[in-house]
């Protein structure tokens, strides 16, 4: 029997039928799709939250300390001069050892960070070189006075303005031979001095070059 449309007050005819039974379909797949969609975007999250809380978050493996004994010893023989290998204890670590060039001059440079802390040093070896090497590094900064370690003179520098020059607020600098050492960074005067003592043997080497 026909459908009655009530609407018309009588039944519909075929095209109405097969018109409303594909308007039904239509919404039916259209329904249909919007609920796959919202379900796979439940699952996608669901995945994603499984994942982030199963992935380990402990620290970072921290990247090997390069081994200045041997670089330096690979350095030395290169040059045909000896080259620093500075100590600063214990709590200070080498992030950095490199020949880098600065201002002309190459230079051999490690900085050594405190573990845990912030704060630097520097210690460079700058190869064929003067104090000159030492103002370009300080941005002019001249020396304020000298201080004698292990028998080695050192020029003193305090940076007045240490967000110019790196936030290097204290440095020592002697001449060695061909050479100049530099000791520089924000680390305390007494660490700087440790620095410099540790190297003693080494300057007094390079001083005895010709």
């Amino acid at each position: 029997m026909a459908r009655i449309v009530a609407e018309l007050g009588r039944p519909e005819t075929p095209e109405e039928t097969a018109a409303r039974k594909a308007e039904s379909s239509r919404r039916y797949r259209s329904s249909k799709t919007f609920r796959n969609l919202i379900a796979a975007l439940l699952a996608t999250v669901a995945v994603v939250f499984v994942i982030v809380a199963i992935v380990p978050r402990g620290t970072p493996v921290p990247r090997p300390e390069p081994d200045v004994p041997a670089l330096a010893a690979d350095l030395a023989a290169d040059r045909g001069r000896p080259v620093l290998t500075p100590s600063l204890g214990e709590g200070w670590r080498v992030n950095q050892a490199t020949v880098e060039g600065v201002g002309g001059t190459e230079a051999w440079t490690m900085v050594y960070v405190r573990s845990g802390e912030s704060g630097f040093l520097r210690v460079a070896q700058g190869f064929d070189t003067d104090e000159a090497w030492v103002g370009q590094l300080l941005a002019g900064t001249r020396s304020s006075e000298t201080v004698e370690i292990d028998g080695i003179t050192w020029d003193v520098y305090r940076p007045a303005n240490p967000s110019g020059t790196g936030n290097i607020d204290y440095a020592l600098a002697t001449s060695a031979g061909p050479d100049y050492v530099l000791v520089y960074g924000d680390a305390a005067p007494e660490t700087a001095a440790l620095a410099a003592a540790s190297v003693t043997s080494q300057v007094k080497q390079l001083k005895e070059i010709p």
